[in-house]
């Protein structure tokens, strides 16, 4: 009995609450890491991550990667791995030499860590404007590991302080016992830690400062794909244009918002030699069977394409105006998807009441919209269904262009058009 209870005790002082924890912390931040660079190897969408989420909007942009190669969750995996390890070397039973090494690797991945989560939160507020549950849940754990290990190290410091005053206070033991080796010293630890934060952003910087080549995910479609006479659909350009591109989109979707607003200027540098058949594929479940599950971002995504095609219907002069009407904003710096009352109000507006109303009920809408939707189906592979996506032929491709540039760019290397 009393040699278990010592075990017991040992145990407990080898490895105390705050080391159980960090240690449980550190397992979960290590298993988001990986499943993180899993669906960036597997090209496979995530539980709730479904193409043109949120969360895939933000996994799929350049800020994901550094410098367009290296996925940034691979750099979490090789930092959480790193610190399992030293966490096993900082207990009491290890001696001073190898735990003051331990501290210092652990105190400079904190600070990595800590400054690390704080930029790509940032990132996420402020730059791409949406938010991506697992990545916010490892920078979540992260910040929470960084805090427990400057924390401690504190308090190692602290108890060294008071080692050394129980020292001096006993006559005995200041002439007999040696004065115990701190662990860790304050300032060191300091610095330590602020070398982490200026690796931090030292990425940062280098994520701002090289700008990745354009980023797009190609593919090809092994079955042909529906038909589609281009004078009876929306159209930015001319439907007899030699090169018409089909683009794939949701009137809810940030990426096909910002697509959106480069196609007149795209159409009008090829002079009339491109055009793009405009063909809403809503993320719901509601008119696409090719989406598993629904998301609240994408909510209303088939009523808004039904009053889109409505417009289309009754006065197709009307159309581009309601378009472009849908992907502007009043006011404000940020983009928010038009509400339905406001379309349905702003339809009305432009081709009146009664039009709208027998529009609204012309079966070409659900026949057209099935054709998208099929085209959509046809275009998924290994998971990967978000919009807005570019079709030519057989060839599909989902871009991420800046500007039009870009996206001239994307074209050209990905459907073999020429430049204009």
């Amino acid at each position: 009995m009393i040699i278990k209870s010592r075990d017991r005790n040992g145990l407990q002082k080898s490895w105390p609450w705050w080391r159980l924890a960090l240690t449980g912390l550190n397992i979960i931040a290590l298993l988001l890491s990986a499943i993180l660079s899993w669906h960036y190897l597997s090209g496979e969408s995530l539980a709730g991550c479904i193409g043109g989420s949120s969360c895939e909007t933000v996994l799929d942009s350049r800020w994901a990667m550094l410098g367009g190669v290296l996925p940034i969750s691979s750099l979490a995996v090789g930092t959480y791995l790193s610190l399992l390890v030293a966490g096993f070397f900082i207990g009491s039973a290890t001696d001073v030499s190898i735990r003051r090494v331990a501290w210092r690797v652990m105190l400079v991945l904190a600070g990595s860590i800590a400054g690390s989560a704080i930029w790509f939160i940032i990132i996420q507020k402020w730059v791409i404007e949406n938010f991506c549950m697992y990545c916010m849940s490892l920078h979540s754990t992260g910040l929470l590991i960084s805090a427990l290990i400057i924390w401690r190290s504190v308090k190692e410091f602290d108890n060294h302080i008071n080692a050394k005053k129980v020292i001096n206070t006993t006559s005995v033991q200041r002439v007999s016992a040696a004065k115990p080796s701190p662990v860790i010293r304050l300032l060191p630890a300091t610095v330590f830690t602020f070398c982490g934060v200026i690796f931090a952003g030292l990425m940062a910087t280098s994520q701002v400062v090289i700008k990745p080549e354009t980023q797009y995910l190609k593919s090809k479609s092994s079955i042909n794909l529906p038909a589609m006479d281009y004078h009876a659909v929306p159209m930015v350009g001319s439907p007899d244009a030699p090169y018409v591109v089909i683009l794939l989109f949701d009137y809810e979707c940030p990426h096909c918002q910002q697509i959106h607003l480069m196609l007149d200027e795209a159409v009008r540098r090829y002079h009339g030699e491109l055009a793009f058949a405009l063909c809403p594929s809503p993320l719901n479940t509601g008119c696409n069977p090719y989406i598993t599950r629904n998301v609240d971002d994408f909510k209303n995504s088939c009523e808004l394409a039904r009053i889109s095609l409505a417009v289309w219907v009754a006065d197709r002069g009307a159309f581009p105006a309601f378009d472009n009407w849908m992907f502007t904003f009043d006011s404000g710096d940020r983009w928010h998807p038009r509400g339905l009352e406001a379309a349905r109000t702003k339809a009305v507006e432009l081709v009146g009441q009664a039009k709208f109303g027998a529009a609204l009920n012309d079966s070409w809408i659900d026949k057209y919209l099935q054709i998208c939707t099929q085209i959509y189906g046809k275009a998924i592979q290994g998971g990967t269904g978000g919009v807005p996506k570019l079709v030519f032929g057989s060839n599909w491709v989902i871009p991420e262009p800046d500007n039009e540039n870009d996206l001239l760019q994307i074209l050209q290397k990905s459907f073999s058009i020429p430049k204009p």
